[in-house]
Parts: C-alpha cells; sequence; structure tokens
C-alpha cells in the first residue's frame, strides 16, 4: 500500500520559524515594547527623482508607471465610473426582482394608503371643524386662507365687540353674488343655444308632437342664426379649393398659421378696418369678461347641508367615480345613498347628474328625462342649499330645452326667478326661454325689467336691441346693440349680433357698418367682411361668382337654358294673384316695392302640390339631385316689381350655390351686386352666385322681373356631409 504523505512540515521550516521569532523577540526589546502587529508595517520611504517627483515604479509585468499616492500601498485597483456602474446595475436589478417576483403587493399598500387618508380626511373634518368659514362641511385651501389672515391681524378687543352675524342662506345672501356663477354646470354663452348638427347628442324630439306644439307670433325673431362650424367627416379631410375661407378659429385651433387667402376687396362704403377707439374697446370688453370670469371662479359655491355633510366621505366616492367615468358604479353609489338617505339634497343631486351624463354617453331621451325629473326632486327637498337649489333647477331648464320642452323650461325658470327675484343672469335666461318659444313680447317685458335694475347689463341691451330690429325699429335698436357687444359681457360675442349691427347700421346709411362686420370677422364669427353666413363648412372654396364649368353642374345648366321657354310659359300662367301661388317676400329685406316667390322645394322636400301648377318645370328638375336634394336650399320662382330694392344682406350658408335664370328681363334697370361686381340678368341664361356673399339687387324697370331661383349644393361637399349635414 501506498503511503500518504505527512502533512506536518519539515524540519527546516520548523527552525525556520524559531529563528524569526527570537529575531522578533529582538527588535521588540530594542523598540521599547512595540510591535508591527500594534503600529503596522513599517513604511520605506519612497524613491524620488532629483526634482523631487517620485520616482517610477516598475511592474511585475515590465511595464513602467509613475508613482503616486498610494503607490507604495498598491493603491486601488478600480476606478470610482466602475464601482457607479456596478451599484446602477445592482439598482435595475433589484428594480426588475421586486416587479417580476412581485415581491411588493402594490394593490394592498394603495388601499392602506387610501384607508389613511380617508380616516385623516375623518379626523380633519372632526377636530377642524372649527375652522370650516366657508361652510363646505370641510377644512381646505378656503379656509386656511381666512385662518391666516386673522393670525396675522390679532384682532383688539374693545368693551363693545360684538359677535360676529351667522351667514344668511336666504335670497337676500345672494345679492352680492357675481352674476352668472351661480350655475356651477354650465351657462347659456349665446342668447339661444341650437341643436348640434353633428347628431353626436340625442335626437331632441319633434316640437310638434301632441303637448309640444305652439305657435309663433307673425315677425318673431329668427333664433337659429348662429355660428355653427360644420363637422368635417372623415371622408372629406383634405379636399380644399384653391380659394380657402379666411378661418382663423380652426386654423389656430389645429396649431397651424392660417389659411393666406388673397386679399379681401375693400367696401365701396367705407374702410373695414377697425379705428384704435375700437381696438381699445374691445381690449377693454375682454378685460371685464376676463375679471368676471375670475371672479365667478374665486365664488365657492355651498351644495351640503347638515344631512350632507355627515355624509360627505360616502358623497366624495361616489362623486369621484362620476368623474372618472365609472358612471354604472357612480350611480348605483347615490341610488344607494338616495335611499338611505332620502333627505339628501347632494346626493339626489349627484343621482341626476350622473342620469344626465349616462344620458349623453348612451344617447338616450329617456334617461335625460329621468335626469330632469331627478334635478326637480333634489329642488323640492327641505333645508336645500341655495347655491344647489340654483344649480339643479337651472340644469333642469337646460335640459328641458334640449329636449324640446321648451313650455317646461320656461316654467321651471320663471320658478327660478321667483326664489331669487334679484338675480340679473336669471332673468336675462328667462328671457331667452321666451324667445325660444317665439314669444317675443314676453322676451321683451323680461329685458325691459332687466333694464330698469340694470340699465349698463350688455346681456339685456344686446338682445332687446335685437328684438327691436325684428320689430323693424332699426334706428332704435342701434344703441342697444352697440353698447351691448361693447360691454364684453358673456354672452354678448354672438355672430347675430355684429350680423344685426351691421344690417341696421347699413339701413341708415352709416358706413361704420363694415367696421362692426371687420370685428366680427376678427372674433372668428364670419368668414371675411363680405362672407357673413352663420351655418359653415370651412375650407370650401369661396367667391363670389361662379361660371357653370367652375361649378361642375354644367348638364343643369344647360338644361336649363335649353328649355328657358317652357319653364317661363308654366310660371305665367300660375302669376295670377287670385290663386295664391305667389307669396310676398317675409323676411324683411326689401326697402320697398313688391316682391313675390312661388315655392316648389325647400330643405331637399317638395313643398305641398306646388308641382301641380308647373308639372313640366319640376319634371325637368327631377333629374337633377344636386338641385331637388339641397337641404340648405330652395328652387322657386321670384318675380319682383318696378321700384323694388332689396337691401344688402347674405344667406344663411356657405354650402350652396345660387343659380338664376332669367325669364323676363325688362332693360334697363335690373341689376344685382355681389360684392363689388355688379350684372344683370339676360333672358334664358344662368347667373351663378354664392349668396353667402353680401348681395342687393334693384328693379329699376318699367314692367315686372321674373326668374327661375335653383339652390344646388356647393361643389365640394362629399356625398356623406350632403347626406348628414342638417337642413336650412
Amino acid at each position: 500500500m501506498r503511503r500518504c504523505a505527512s502533512s506536518q512540515p519539515p524540519v527546516e521550516e520548523i527552525h525556520a520559524e524559531e529563528e524569526e521569532e527570537e529575531e522578533e523577540q529582538e527588535v521588540f526589546q530594542e523598540t521599547g515594547g512595540v510591535n508591527e502587529e500594534q503600529v503596522g508595517p513599517v513604511e520605506e520611504p519612497l524613491a524620488r527623482e532629483p526634482d523631487g517627483r517620485p520616482a517610477p515604479v516598475e511592474h511585475k509585468n515590465g511595464k513602467r508607471a509613475e508613482a503616486g499616492p498610494g503607490a507604495a500601498d498598491g493603491g486601488p485597483r478600480f476606478s470610482m465610473f466602475t464601482w457607479l456602474v456596478v451599484v446602477a446595475l445592482l439598482g435595475v436589478w433589484s428594480s426588475v426582482a421586486v416587479f417580476y417576483f412581485d415581491i411588493v403587493d402594490y394593490d394592498r399598500v394603495l388601499a392602506r394608503a387610501q384607508e389613511f387618508r380617508m380616516n385623516f380626511s375623518e379626523v380633519l373634518q372632526g377636530k377642524l371643524a372649527a375652522y370650516d368659514t366657508d361652510g363646505d362641511g370641510d377644512f381646505d385651501v378656503e379656509d386656511a386662507k381666512v385662518l391666516l389672515e386673522k393670525t396675522s391681524k390679532p384682532e383688539v378687543e374693545t368693551p363693545t365687540q360684538r359677535a360676529p352675524e351667522p351667514e344668511k342662506d336666504g335670497p337676500a345672501a345672494q345679492e352680492t353674488s357675481v352674476p352668472g356663477s351661480q350655475d356651477v354646470e354650465s351657462e347659456i354663452q349665446a342668447a339661444v343655444p341650437l341643436p348640434p348638427l353633428d347628431d353626436s347628442h340625442f335626437v331632441p324630439d319633434d316640437p310638434t308632437e301632441p303637448g309640444q306644439r305652439y305657435e309663433e307670433e307673425p315677425g318673431s325673431i329668427d333664433t337659429t342664426g348662429v355660428l355653427v362650424e360644420e363637422s368635417q367627416p372623415e371622408e372629406t379631410e383634405g379636399e380644399s379649393g384653391r380659394y380657402q375661407t379666411s378661418s382663423k378659429l380652426s386654423a389656430e385651433a389645429e396649431g397651424e398659421e392660417p389659411p393666406k387667402t388673397e386679399p379681401e376687396p375693400e367696401p365701396q362704403t367705407g374702410s373695414t378696418q377697425p379705428t384704435e377707439s375700437r381696438q381699445e374697446a374691445d381690449g377693454a370688453a375682454e378685460k371685464a369678461a376676463e375679471e368676471q370670469k375670475e371672479k365667478a371662479k374665486k365664488k365657492k359655491p355651498k351644495l351640503l347641508n347638515k344631512i350632507d355633510k355627515s355624509i360627505k366621505s360616502e358623497i366624495d366616492a361616489a362623486e369621484k367615480l362620476r368623474r372618472k367615468g365609472n358612471l354604472d358604479m357612480a350611480l348605483k353609489a347615490f341610488d344607494s345613498l338616495v335611499q338611505q338617505h332620502p333627505l339628501s339634497p347632494r346626493a339626489r343631486y349627484g343621482k341626476a347628474q350622473v342620469q344626465d351624463d349616462l344620458a349623453e354617453k348612451l344617447r338616450s331621451n329617456d334617461l335625460l328625462q329621468s335626469a330632469i325629473n331627478t334635478y326637480g326632486e333634489a329642488a323640492e327637498l327641505p333645508d336645500v342649499t341655495s347655491d344647489l337649489l340654483r344649480a339643479a333647477l337651472k340644469r333642469r331648464a337646460e335640459r328641458q330645452q334640449f329636449l324640446g320642452r321648451m313650455r317646461g323650461s320656461l316654467a321651471t325658470l320663471q320658478k327660478l326667478v321667483d326664489i331669487f327675484p334679484d338675480d340679473v343672469g336669471l332673468r336675462n335666461d328667462l328671457g331667452v326661454a321666451h324667445l325660444l318659444l317665439g314669444d317675443n313680447k314676453g322676451a321683451k317685458k323680461v329685458y325691459e325689467e332687466v333694464l330698469a335694475v340694470a340699465p349698463s347689463n350688455g346681456f339685456a341691451k344686446v338682445h332687446y336691441g335685437f328684438i327691436l330690429k325684428a320689430e323693424n325699429k332699426i334706428a332704435e335698436s342701434i344703441p342697444y346693440l352697440r353698447e351691448g357687444l361693447e360691454s364684453g359681457e358673456p354672452g354678448t360675442d354672438d355672430g347675430r349680433f355684429y350680423f344685426h349691427l351691421g344690417d341696421a347700421l347699413q339701413r341708415v346709411g352709416d358706413d361704420s357698418a363694415y367696421q362692426w362686420y371687420e370685428r366680427g370677422h376678427q372674433r372668428g364669427h364670419f368668414a371675411s367682411v363680405w362672407q357673413r353666413s352663420l351655418y359653415n363648412v370651412e375650407g370650401l372654396k369661396a367667391q363670389p361668382w361662379w361660371t357653370p364649368q367652375e361649378t361642375g353642374y354644367t348638364d343643369l345648366v344647360r338644361m336649363l337654358e335649353r328649355n328657358w321657354k317652357t319653364i317661363r310659359d308654366e310660371a305665367l300662367a300660375v302669376m295670377d294673384r287670385s290663386r295664391g301661388r305667389f307669396i310676398p317676400e317675409e323676411e324683411n329685406l326689401r326697402e320697398k316695392g313688391e316682391w313675390g316667390q312661388y315655392t316648389l322645394w325647400q330643405q331637399g322636400k317638395r313643398v305641398g302640390n306646388a308641382c301641380q301648377g308647373v308639372p313640366k318645370t319640376c319634371a325637368l328638375m327631377e333629374r337633377f339631385p344636386e338641385a331637388t336634394g339641397c337641404k340648405r336650399g330652395q328652387i322657386k320662382f321670384s318675380v319682383m316689381q318696378p321700384g323694388t330694392h332689396v337691401w344688402p344682406h347674405t344667406g344663411p350658408t356657405n354650402c350652396r350655390l345660387r343659380m338664376h335664370l332669367g325669364l323676363v328681363i325688362p332693360a334697363p334697370g335690373c341689376r344685382i351686386r355681389c360684392t363689388n361686381q355688379t350684372r344683370e340678368w339676360e333672358e334664358g341664361r344662368v347667373l351663378i352666385f354664392d349668396d353667402s356673399f353680401e348681395h342687393e339687387v334693384w328693379q329699376e324697370a318699367d314692367s315686372y322681373r321674373l326668374i327661375f331661383i335653383v339652390d344646388v349644393w356647393h361643389p365640394e361637399l362629399s356625398q356623406y356631409q350632403r347626406q348628414t349635414l342638417s337642413p336650412i
């Protein structure tokens, strides 16, 4: 067997170690009892060059390196950058491990944090209730500001110092509130809100249904003339002509520069540039409007009564669900609160808000009606705060208007005015409700009452002037319209008011009309000074006069000119007044004279049995859907007697072009101006113009003038747009 090697050290090594220990003992005695283990190794002095620098060190690999601090003891073997990289990699690996292996239960952490926050909130509500200065049931930033003001200004006690009076909750407490700041949900900015044209909301009920019928008095205000930017379907994006309407608002909204257009022709009757005084007035009006908005923001509504404050945490949780868009859960939460606390106005108001949101999301008229009912229930509960009562009834009135419940909305607003008789803003809204019903007399009475107590109220002024102009009291309407617009108050910056003020000034021969048109253009209400239509689709080619080739409707033009005598003969056959075919123009566009019309198609539909009198003409037109299907136009005969003058005016929309076929044209004396170009009709020939531009007509011949008017879709509108645009 092989013998294992011994693990004992050789004898020579043992003797060597003993000799070393003896030497160390001698050194220990010579150094006075201090050994190397106590003081550490004795460093040898570094070798230096003659100039004092450390001598280079020879490494084992044969390379020379400059000696320096740490060279004698070996120095660090790794740089600081290396250690930083190592630490960074360790941090990344740790994060990945925590996330991948789910070491931390984040849901549990967040839940504990939420629980802590709610408990802390309850503690604050209990501990800091004495500092709830605004009465909203919690201690917030506004309360802290009041507390700081009190502590920074110590009160000086006097023998006659009185205790603070309690706040009033009745109507008297609302007298100093900022008008328009009461509604925490929304505010009626325009004189008359319009139904949406893009069908993105609910379908309003038909106002002609049983129970919704009402008669409009003659000469009532056209409440549909407000600026509406039509929604652009995806099918037509990128379609644009060489001439673009000057759309300042849409370009800025896209973050692009407004499209450059050819300079507008200067109006013949005056400059279109506003004076410096007008610009200063604009600036002052905008500043006033901003100040009012800031004041409204600072006023914090008080929506909670005592019952609501006791369940504030539950209300806040349900409201948080609503604001996050979790409407189903929010509705369950508010419904549960209503069942548990049936006398809580805030819980019922929250339920109404959720129903309102769901109705819009689902486009449900039934849900919207439920919301309207719940708003009413919240307002009827005892001890409801004045701010919540106002908010609930105002929102109820707005949603009633949306559904076409005009009389119901009027009743709701009348109730609000009875509760808050000193609130001018509510009276202004009541006047709008009368206008929506076509009740100009009722609206006029309301605005007269407002101006009696608030003579400088811009909203009442501009609407009162609007009514006066509808009554053809042109000169009287001008100061109200002008001062109302200059006030800059919310609800006054409306395209119709600029439109009617300029029109009134034109009718009295005041050249400043074009300055107001320019201001309306700068405010984004008009495409240009000349093109002042209010129902517009952006990006359509805009020019006053067109050729048949530019329209693309050459077949229609050719048919009209080839058959003009047939069309003329049928028109002459129905011109007998005893048959009642021609109806006098009722749009208040004439300065003087007689102007009658006989309509065959309107809003893309035949008008009654009108075609029975002119069957051949209707048969010819049936072949051209660009005309008969134009929901924003008409097909009609127009007869104008000698001595007639039609005021400068514009059509309602840029979505159509208008063709005039001359049938009976006495010469000379019949002419039409569109912008700054004037032309005359010819028998058997077609003139084409865009009636959204300003145009004017004179009939100074010796006999009547008869033409055939055919409106067609603007050629740049897509088929999808023609099908979905609302009728006008």
